[in-house]
């Protein structure tokens, strides 16, 4: 199963990506954040930042509900992401090939035209 590593891994080798400084991980490209990690609420208490889990950028509400709908023991939402095209999954319940998947189509939704043309498909299959 996956892990925070693997995030940081996946994320950095994808074109333009820049790591914000964060408690967790944190990356963009184009300035658009397309992976980072969970920072859960609790309500009277402390923000934590929780790198077992990653918030994606996923491009719509439909992908979004298909993907709570379709695995609800990967991935979640919370109320502070409603009406935002956002899920979390857990990193301890996904595999690396399917993380790879997620990570790269988000970064595909996120990057400017002009910045994925140096997307190189073949690295990620």
């Amino acid at each position: 199963m996956a892990d925070a590593d693997d995030v940081r891994r996946l994320a950095s080798s994808l074109p333009h990506v820049v790591e914000i400084d964060s408690d967790g991980f944190d990356f963009r490209v184009g300035n658009k954040g397309f992976v980072w990690s969970y920072p859960e609420r609790e309500p009277g208490k402390r923000r934590v930042i929780r790198t077992d889990i990653a918030v994606l950028y996923v491009g719509d509400e439909l992908e979004k509900q298909a993907l709570l709908l379709g695995e609800p023991d990967l991935f979640f939402t919370t109320p502070s992401y409603d009406g935002m095209p956002l899920v979390m999954v857990r990193l301890a319940q996904v595999g690396v090939d399917r993380l790879t998947e997620l990570v790269v189509d988000a970064w595909r939704m996120r990057a400017p035209a002009d910045l994925a043309v140096d997307f190189d498909e073949s690295k990620y299959h």
